[in-house]
Parts: C-alpha cells; sequence; structure tokens
C-alpha cells in the first residue's frame, strides 16, 4: 500500500530471517544493470516457505537471470532435491553460481543455456516425465506465458504448483489503455492479460494469485 509499509515487511519480516547467502546474492544483484529482473527479496522468502510446505523434491524453473529465486529453492530443497533451471543467459546465471557453489548447493541444480521451448517440448514426449515435478516456477518472456503453460500442465504432478511471476506487470493491468507505460512494459501487457484470462478459466487447476513482489499466480493442477 506503500514503500514505507513495504519497507516495514523487509525489515521485520525478511531481513532478520534472509539466509546469508541470500543476502550475498541479492547485494550482487542490485549491482546489475537489469537489477529490475531479479525476484524481490520477500518473494524469495515466500517461495522458499512454499517449497517446503508442499515438500517439493523434483522442480523446474523457466528464467533463472542470476539466480536468486533459484537459491531460495535450492535452500528449501531436500539434500536429493533437484531443479531443472533453464534461462537464455548462461553468464547472469554464473554471476549467481560463486555464491551458490560457497552454499554448497550446485549438486542440486541442472542448468540448461538456451529457450526453454525445445527443452519443455523433449519431456513431454517422455511420458515418465508426465506429472513429475512437484513445483515449477516461471519468471521468463512473458509473451510465451501460454505456451509454457501448455506444455507444463502435463509436467506438474496433480497436487503440485506452478508459480507465474509478474502478473500484476508493473500494475499495467489495471492501466487504462492509453496510459503512458514504458515500452517494454506496453509490449508485454497485453501478453499477461491473456495468461491472466486464461488461467482464470482454466478447469484443470485451482489458481491464487498474490501481491507479491510484481504479482505471483499460484496453479494448483487437480486434474
Amino acid at each position: 500500500q506503500s514503500d514505507a509499509l513495504y519497507q516495514y515487511i523487509l525489515e521485520a519480516s525478511v531481513y532478520p530471517r534472509e539466509h546469508e547467502a541470500m543476502k550475498e546474492l541479492r547485494e550482487l544483484t542490485a549491482k546489475h544493470p537489469w537489477n529490475i529482473m531479479t525476484t524481490s527479496a520477500d518473494e524469495g522468502q515466500f517461495l522458499n516457505m512454499l517449497i517446503k510446505l508442499i515438500n517439493a523434491k523434483n522442480t523446474m524453473e523457466i528464467g533463472v537471470y542470476t539466480g536468486y529465486s533459484l537459491l531460495a529453492t535450492a535452500l528449501a530443497l531436500p539434500e536429493d532435491g533437484k531443479i531443472l533451471a533453464m534461462d537464455i543467459n548462461r553468464e547472469n546465471y554464473e554471476l549467481g553460481l560463486p555464491v551458490i557453489k560457497k552454499a554448497g548447493l550446485e549438486h542440486k541444480i541442472e542448468f540448461r543455456e538456451g529457450p526453454a521451448l525445445p527443452v519443455l517440448d523433449e519431456l513431454v514426449k517422455d511420458e515418465k516425465n508426465h506429472g513429475s515435478f512437484d513445483f515449477i516456477f516461471v519468471d521468463a518472456d512473458k509473451d510465451n506465458y501460454l505456451n509454457y503453460h501448455k506444455r507444463l500442465i502435463d509436467l506438474v504432478k496433480v497436487g503440485g504448483l506452478i508459480g507465474y511471476d509478474n502478473t500484476l506487470w508493473n500494475g499495467s493491468v489495471v492501466a487504462p489503455h492509453d496510459a503512458p507505460l514504458r515500452k517494454y512494459v506496453r509490449y508485454y501487457r497485453d501478453f499477461v492479460l491473456e495468461l491472466n484470462k486464461a488461467l482464470g478459466v482454466d478447469p484443470r487447476i485451482e489458481i491464487c494469485m498474490l501481491p507479491v513482489g510484481d504479482g505471483i499466480t499460484l496453479c494448483r493442477r487437480i486434474k
């Protein structure tokens, strides 16, 4: 509701409990020119607890950037937990990799550089992968969110969760059509609106949209 209230949440709840590695990576990422792409600290804390609550073990992340949300996931998973992580830019991932290695978590991560759709298509082809993921987090190219969803719904287990990030898209989802928006915000807004509309009527999932970070919509597969 206000910057002051958000700062209170961070100082009262997030920062006192933030893992040392999470703090190190957050501060490192803040110096990157595209730091706006990172997962917020409160959302990192939320993902960490969520993964523990559902006892996730086999997970996927599409869109890694420097790995802040990836690190939150890796910290929450059991020792033999796994994350299939995909991003088109390995260079950004390697900025955070030393922090991940220092925390002793690299063995949980299988990183693949390149577009996610071809990887997902290969996974879907093999029926043994259907229903094999407990949790999937998507924070990548918004114009492909619906394409991801078409594939991920087969890969996540019944009762498992898919989290779509940025579903409030800088608040632009409620901005007037002719509102002055940054170019990239305007470009992706219609894709986000289309996703939100589709998720709202998808009978295969239950959904919950949360105003955490830039908005995250959780989808629980029910059939």
